[in-house]
């Protein structure tokens, strides 16, 4: 068994998910096979000498000429054009980062964290002191979410580490949570959204069927885990309430002790150290608990429509081995921009501009959108944007038709 080079464990959770969508001709040059022939592993690292290091003892090279091709749906014609797209993009300066913006985003997170201390330590512990401390500090800990999400896609720094530093701050000391766990997930998602057994964020362990084909194969099969034709209102039961406080928090305590990532755990730790601190003196150590809790609770709204009002709703199917454009813009969409909907997604609403160019800054996104919407109208793909309100009724509706497919499959086929 051979030993992992120094440095190459904090790369490899990125670099592996990346290299799945890789199944054409490759060169062992990183610099020639990323511009020549990937788009996803180009689109998750700025820095090629560096990655270059570990494709040597990661065995990327050549395809074998017996090696069977899976690149029947790629569009040669798209893929060209996007280079340079990319390349556009570079000669615009869009992967260069305003500072500031980010410095004044973390800023604005402790003056939420300070305010929320600050309101129940002037007007006391009562019930209407309580409830806006709560919704303070969920709003500081969404924010914190977005913030630590461009640190983790390295769109910040130009060197990764610092980048990786940053992350685990954020993610570690302000929200209490594991930058591996998030790259572990977060990566998969985005080298193959929207596909089933590669994506974990459209793994919902029977509780949710998604999509036209899982439920006409559920209800084929006869599988009725719950009554999928009422998802879309059990969803607001245990979708939006439970994701954070009882499902994503209980995995990435797991995550970290069972992965042994010590250092996260320490990060962690210290958010939850520097929390009780603040809050048991008002509200004692169950209390503390339970406020906690509803904070999670609070977030986890927040940012489950967030998140889903940019894919749950388009295509979620097996694997199709498209292009690298055409694959994101089938699984994304977009929100319309306003300063409200940038703040209050974390500038996700450009989902389909942030999935294409993974590492560049947020506050750039909205440049590059007329360019993708021209090149989506070049080509004939639809670019979807739609306002704030009907993206989140749309979550529903989809639920509701899947539903409605899994019922007519389970009763008729």
């Amino acid at each position: 068994m051979t030993r992992e080079p120094p440095g190459c464990r904090r790369v490899n959770s990125l670099m592996l998910y990346t290299l799945r969508s890789i199944t054409s001709h490759r060169s062992s040059h990183p610099e020639r096979w990323a511009t020549s022939s990937q788009d996803a592993f180009r689109a998750f690292h700025p820095d090629l000498e560096f990655v270059g290091k570990f494709l040597k003892p990661l065995l990327i090279g050549e395809l074998a000429p017996e090696e069977p091709s899976q690149d029947h749906g790629k569009n040669s014609k798209i893929t060209e054009d996007f280079r340079a797209l990319r390349k556009t993009a570079e000669d615009m300066n869009l992967f260069k980062t305003n500072h500031v913006f980010f410095l004044l985003l973390l800023a604005h997170i402790i003056a939420l964290e300070s305010i929320a201390w600050f309101t129940v330590f002037y007007f006391g512990n009562g019930w209407i002191p309580t409830l806006i401390t709560a919704f303070v500090l969920a709003t500081s800990q969404a924010q914190a979410g977005w913030l630590q999400h461009d640190y983790g896609h390295l769109s910040v720094y130009r060197k990764p580490k610092w980048n990786h530093l940053v992350h685990k701050f954020v993610i570690g000391h302000l929200k209490g949570a594991s930058a591996n766990w998030w790259n572990h997930r977060h990566f998969q998602h985005h080298a193959k959204p929207n596909i089933f057994h590669k994506d974990p964020d459209v793994n919902m362990l029977h509780v949710f069927v998604l999509g036209e084909w899982q439920p006409i194969e559920y209800g084929k099969k006869k599988l009725k885990y719950l009554p999928y034709n009422h998802q879309h209102e059990y969803f607001f039961l245990i979708g939006p309430p439970l994701l954070i406080p009882m499902y994503f928090q209980y995995q990435i305590i797991m995550t970290m002790i069972v992965h042994k990532n010590w250092v996260d755990l320490a990060w962690a730790v210290s958010y939850y150290i520097r929390f009780f601190i603040t809050y048991i003196p008002f509200y004692g150590i169950l209390g503390a608990l339970l406020f906690l809790n509803f904070i999670r609770f609070l977030e986890s709204h927040w940012f489950v429509w967030v998140t889903q009002m940019n894919h749950i709703v388009m295509e979620i199917d097996q694997e199709a081995y498209r292009d690298w454009f055409s694959s994101q813009l089938t699984a994304t969409c977009n929100v319309e921009q306003s300063f409200f909907n940038d703040w209050f997604s974390g500038h996700l609403n450009f989902q389909i501009e942030h999935h294409l160019f993974p590492t560049m800054p947020r506050h750039n996104l909205h440049k590059i959108a007329p360019l993708v919407k021209s090149l989506c109208a070049k080509h004939g793909i639809e670019y979807q944007e739609k306002p704030l309100l009907r993206a989140l009724l749309d979550i529903i509706r989809s639920l509701k038709k899947s539903g409605k497919l899994w019922l007519d499959a389970y009763l008729h086929k």
